[in-house]
């Protein structure tokens, strides 16, 4: 067997194999507000319940590994003591991942990764409408392991107010684990869903996405686009080239496409997204791209 003392290794190494060996992973993609109202939503994955009387809930925004620098998230409870703590569903998962992108300081995650804002009852920070159970929490403790990259920092959070959509309840009205649906996170790109098993969802760009705020408005408010795909769109640095473009409109299934359904515009849309949403589905993002903007553009 391996023997490892993690003196012996790298931050990043021994970060990895943790990542590895703790799984699932709950994920709390948590919205903040700075001291000057500006709101952050950003996701992580250290986190877990703790009690129930009080109910009380820990999350982990570590120093990040290669500097040390504070995430936003951190910054804006220490002046906050606040935090609203959303869970994350299969349905939501790409748009959240595009939310975990290094935007800078001052940019509405809620915004590049087209998430709905939706009023707190207790807390000033917004809640994701999308996602099935909200957690308005006030910060009791934020405990700091380390001062150095990959350190982690506790904020003991309390639950003041659950919101919890009804269409995840059985007949019970307890929450049905098939109907929430919810995603962990494991190693590396992969993660688990809780009606299905196993996924990946590549990690976000190093440079960054165009977001979800920068579709075409007849791409953002499609009908049978799903908010996944337009994470997966919105993921995308640089849309594919008019040259790209123009070749991918010469191949033969795409030329039958849209001469079957010339001069019907609503029906060659729906088909175009249809096309496109089967094409995101595989994982072939650059080609929904083109079929889009042949389309679109």
């Amino acid at each position: 067997m391996l023997q490892i003392n993690p003196k012996d290794l790298k931050v990043s190494e021994i970060h990895q194999y943790m990542l590895g060996a703790i799984a699932p992973r709950p994920i709390a993609f948590v919205s903040t507000v700075d001291a000057e109202g500006n709101v952050n939503l950003s996701p992580f994955s250290f986190f877990n319940a703790f009690g129930a009387n009080p109910p009380t809930v820990v999350f982990s925004p570590a120093l990040r590994g290669r500097d040390g620098v504070t995430k936003n998230t951190l910054d804006n409870v220490k002046a906050t003591k606040e935090a609203v703590i959303n869970v994350v569903s299969y349905e939501m998962v790409q748009q959240m991942s595009l939310a975990s992108s290094e935007y800078p300081k001052g940019v509405n995650e809620f915004i590049k990764a087209g998430f709905t804002e939706q009023a707190s009852v207790m807390v000033k920070a917004p809640r994701v409408k999308e996602s099935p159970v909200q957690m308005e929490c006030i910060v009791k403790e934020i405990i700091s392991t380390g001062e150095t990259g990959g350190a982690g920092q506790l904020v003991i959070c309390e639950i003041v107010m659950m919101h919890i959509n009804e269409e995840i309840l059985d007949q019970n009205g307890k929450i049905d684990p098939v109907k929430i649906d919810l995603v962990s996170r494991l190693g590396g790109d992969w993660y688990g869903r809780s009606s299905k098993g196993l996924f990946i969802v590549p990690k976000p760009l190093t440079t960054l996405g165009i977001g979800v705020d920068q579709l075409p408005e007849a791409i953002r408010l499609s009908k049978i686009l799903t908010g996944n795909d337009l994470g997966m769109l919105g993921n995308t640095e640089k849309l594919p080239e008019e040259t790209e473009i123009n070749s991918f409109r010469e191949r033969e299934d795409v030329k039958k496409l849209f001469d079957v359904l010339h001069g019907d515009h609503e029906n060659l849309t729906t088909a175009v997204h249809l096309a496109a949403h089967k094409l995101l589905s595989e994982g072939n993002v650059k080609e929904a791209w083109m079929i889009l903007l042949s389309h679109h553009s």
